[in-house]
């Protein structure tokens, strides 16, 4: 038999770059992160919110 099959020359990798979006998605650490801090950023902003809206006594 000759060398390995033609499949193998379509799985070598390519010189195209990775994009920003799939680096972040690969990366548990980064999605930990966020998966943290934006409820964390969005639950402040709605207590703000929240507590601005309140109305003042008198």
């Amino acid at each position: 038999m000759a060398n390995a099959s033609p499949q193998n020359s379509n799985d070598e990798l390519s010189d195209e770059p990775i994009p920003p979006m799939q680096q972040l998605l690969d990366n548990p650490f980064a999605l930990l992160f966020l998966g943290v801090a934006m409820p964390t950023v969005l639950y402040i902003v709605w207590g703000v919110m929240e507590i601005v809206g309140i109305p003042i006594a008198k």
